[in-house]
C-alpha cells in the first residue's frame, strides 16, 4: 500500500510539474477512491502536501519576477480569514459522521467539475476577458478579495481550487497580465492558503503525517521530471486528458446516484464541445492569416 502512495505522489507530481494543474484536483480524489482514506483526512493531508510542494514553485517564480505581490495580498486578505472561519466551523462538526463525510465528498465533486470546465475552456475565457477588457478597474481589488474568500472556503473544505480555479478567475480579472505572472501570483497565494488550511485540519486531527511523507517521497522526483518534460510533451493534450478525468471523478463524487454510462456520456459531450470550439478557433486563425 505504501508503494501505491509513492506511485500516486509521483504521478500527481509529474502532472503538476508538466501543467501546473492536478495537485489537489487529483490527489484528494485518488486518496478517496483508490485508497479509501477518510474524506476529512484526505483533504487535510493533501493541503499540507500542496503547501510544501508549491513552496518550490514560489521560489522559482519569485526569482523570475513572475509574482504580483499586490494581487497575492488582496487574495490572502479574503482567503486566510475565510479559511480560519471554515476550519472553526469544521471543528464544531462531527467530522467522523457519515453526513459530514458525504457533504465533503459532494463539495469536492462540485469543485472538480468547476475545475474541469476552467481547464477545458481557459483559452476561450481568456479571449472573452481580453475583448471585454475585464471588470471595471475600480471593482477589481474588491473582486480579488472576494475571489480569495471563495477560494479560502473551497480549499479548506475540499483542498481543490487554489490552482486551476484561481488562475482562471485571475485571468478574467486581470486580462492584460501575462499568463506567467498570473500563474506565479496564484502559486504564491496558494502556499499560505493551503498552509493555513492544512494547519487548521492538523488542529482537528485530520492530517496523516506518515501518509504525507510517503506522498512527498514520490512527488518530488515527479515534479522534477514533469518540469523538464514541458518542451517534449503537448501540454494542451495532457490538460484535455486531465479535464476528462476531473469530469468523470467529479460527477462520481458529486452525483453518485447517476449511472456510470451517464457520466461517460457527459465526458464525451464535453470532448465534442471542446473539439468544435478548437476547430473554429483554428479555422478563424487560418482565415486571418490568409487575409493578412
Amino acid at each position: 500500500m505504501e508503494w501505491g502512495f509513492v506511485v500516486a505522489g509521483f504521478v500527481v507530481g509529474w502532472l503538476v510539474g508538466l501543467t501546473g494543474v492536478g495537485g489537489g484536483s487529483l490527489m484528494t480524489p485518488i486518496l478517496l477512491l483508490f485508497f479509501n482514506v477518510k474524506a476529512a483526512v484526505a483533504v487535510g493531508t493533501d493541503l499540507l502536501y500542496a503547501s510544501l510542494t508549491k513552496s518550490v514553485g514560489v521560489l522559482a517564480h519569485g526569482r523570475l519576477g513572475n509574482i504580483d505581490w499586490r494581487v497575492v495580498g488582496l487574495m490572502a486578505l479574503g482567503s486566510v480569514p475565510a479559511s480560519l472561519a471554515t476550519a472553526w466551523v469544521l471543528s464544531h462538526s462531527s467530522l467522523g459522521s457519515d453526513v459530514v463525510m458525504e457533504k465533503i465528498r459532494t463539495a469536492l465533486g462540485i469543485a472538480l467539475l468547476l475545475t474541469s470546465l476552467s481547464v477545458i475552456f481557459r483559452h476561450e475565457l481568456m479571449k472573452t476577458a481580453q475583448q471585454q477588457n475585464g471588470a471595471p478597474r475600480t471593482a477589481v481589488p474588491m473582486l480579488t478579495v472576494l475571489l480569495g474568500l471563495f477560494l479560502g472556503i473551497m480549499v479548506t473544505l475540499t483542498s481543490v481550487g487554489a490552482g486551476a480555479l484561481g488562475v482562471t478567475a485571475l485571468l478574467l480579472l486581470y486580462p492584460a497580465s501575462h499568463i506567467t505572472r498570473i500563474v506565479g501570483s496564484d502559486v504564491a497565494h496558494a502556499v499560505p492558503l493551503t498552509l493555513v488550511a492544512g494547519l487548521g485540519h492538523a488542529s482537528l486531527g485530520t492530517v496523516d503525517y506518515g501518509l504525507l511523507g510517503t506522498l512527498l517521497l514520490g512527488s518530488v522526483p515527479g515534479i522534477w521530471l514533469g518540469s523538464h518534460m514541458t518542451s517534449h510533451v503537448d501540454e494542451q493534450w495532457v490538460r484535455s486528458v486531465l479535464a476528462v478525468i476531473l469530469v468523470y471523478v467529479g460527477q462520481k463524487l458529486a452525483l453518485p446516484f447517476l449511472p456510470q454510462w451517464l457520466g461517460a456520456l457527459l465526458v464525451v459531450a464535453l470532448l465534442v464541445i471542446k473539439w468544435v470550439v478548437d476547430s473554429r478557433r483554428k479555422n478563424h486563425a487560418a482565415s486571418s492569416e490568409q487575409e493578412s
